[in-house]
């Protein structure tokens, strides 16, 4: 414990300290690699899972050390399983909910910055050890005039440290997978505006607060209040709001009724803030419900850091690819492909028609909730199915060898919000009115 407090002491800030931390992880992963070949010439058992885990392990400590922007690409990976080996979505899934938390010295240093107190003497009671502890800041307990708050405090450095660690990545991501940078320039800004905006808990608070009130009357939600004059650029006061996180949640055997409840509700929210508010939570891992079976089930709302706003013309895509009339029209599925950039004018007509057959099967099967009055997450064959496809479109050869992304920018978290509520009702095995 006394390492892991030390470490945290000390969080890299700095471009060197973090490009440094980068090139000792690099450095320990070669390690392993040497030691797997080494064990396995002189007969010794090192299975390849077992470098997977040590490499996870290593990455996974890093990614916690640095917090910030690479920890949330854990998270987002964490939420993609059909994506990594078992090792690392299981080492990265623990970002959802838990990661080492920052220092007792830091946190108070953070209240002296903001408030020229200790959180001491801003609260009539502050528990110093956190609650919490995710990628950009951690929460704390608080008491004040007889209210439970949860008090949100930002990581030191990590909005300077989003672009630095994206010029990072980025050129290994980039030879790795053979793109150009111009090409992906625009899907990058939109990952660095994201997570910049995270790192904003003024704009977090007004959405939140703006949000909550667009949607208040929508049944079996609970949203936190915002207490602006207890909140600072790097400090965010709110109700502390009871419930439990989805895995704890299940581990109480709910009954299907209450599960079909919350997930109507979550379904409800996202829908509502889809079609009328124009505008998601974006960042639905269990992390941030806390669910409990008050009135049949009430599910509560945590973080509007990440939100997308989008833009009429991508709704009007986005719901258009999904509707019945798209999948059995190929003339408009192509249109809509050609708008959304999937089909480009300089495509030949063999590539053309592969990319038209290959977005109809995806949409059929990615888009059969909206399609149907009532769908079961419940059911494993659909998750199945999903991961199935995921797997056939990795051996294509024509996508393993396309070497630009395709699509508007604008879906990246689009994308991530569905996969995200496609995953948490299909753990909580809820069935939902979904028309």
């Amino acid at each position: 414990m006394e390492e892991t407090s030390k470490s945290l002491d000390s969080l890299p800030t700095t471009k060197v300290a973090r490009a440094a931390r980068f090139a000792k992880t690099g450095f320990n992963v070669g390690a392993n690699y040497v030691k797997h070949y080494a064990k396995r010439a002189v007969g010794a058992e090192s299975t390849t899972q077992d470098l997977h885990e040590a490499n996870a392990a290593e990455l996974y400590g890093t990614l916690s050390e640095m917090k910030g922007s690479v920890l949330k690409v854990a998270q987002m990976l964490a939420m993609e399983k059909n994506i990594l080996p078992a090792a690392y979505a299981d080492q990265f899934a623990q970002a959802q909910y838990q990661t080492p938390p920052l220092s007792g010295p830091l946190v108070v240093k953070a209240f002296r910055d903001a408030f020229g107190k200790s959180p001491f003497e801003v609260f009539e009671e502050f528990d110093i050890n956190a609650r919490q502890a995710a990628s950009i800041g951690q929460v704390h307990f608080a008491r004040q005039e007889g209210r439970e708050l949860a008090v949100k405090v930002q990581y030191p450095g990590v909005a300077d440290s989003i672009r630095s660690d994206i010029r990072l990545v980025k050129p290994i991501a980039l030879r790795i997978l053979g793109l150009d940078e111009a090409t992906v320039r625009p899907y990058l800004q939109e990952v660095e505006t994201r997570l910049l905006e995270e790192t904003d808990y003024a704009l977090e608070l007004r959405r939140g607060q703006e949000i909550a009130a667009a949607c208040a009357h929508l049944p079996h939600l609970e949203f936190a209040r915002y207490y602006p004059e207890l909140s600072s650029t790097r400090i965010l006061t709110m109700d502390w709001l009871p419930g439990q996180h989805l895995k704890e949640f299940l581990a109480t055997a709910p009954a299907q009724e209450v599960r079909n409840q919350l997930g109507q509700a979550l379904w409800d929210f996202y829908m509502y803030q889809l079609n009328e508010l124009r505008q998601v939570h974006a960042d639905p891992h269990p992390g941030n419900f806390l669910l409990r079976t008050d009135e049949g089930g009430t599910l509560g709302v945590l973080d509007f850091g990440c939100v997308k706003e989008i833009p009429a013309e991508v709704h009007r895509l986005f719901t258009a690819l999904l509707a019945p009339e798209t999948l059995t029209d190929p003339a408009l599925l192509t249109s809509l492909l050609q708008e959304a950039g999937v089909v480009r004018p300089e495509d030949t007509a063999a590539k053309r028609a592969f990319y038209v057959s290959t977005m109809q099967a995806s949409l059929e099967l990615v888009g059969r909730p909206f399609r149907e009055d009532t769908f079961d997450f419940g059911d494993p064959a659909y998750m199945q199915a999903l991961y199935a496809l995921g797997d056939d479109l990795m051996q294509q050869p024509e996508l393993r060898q396309q070497r630009e992304p395709r699509g508007s920018e604008h879906f990246i978290y689009l994308n991530r919000t569905y996969v995200g509520l496609y995953a948490f009702l299909t753990e909580l095995r809820a069935r939902v009115r979904t028309r």
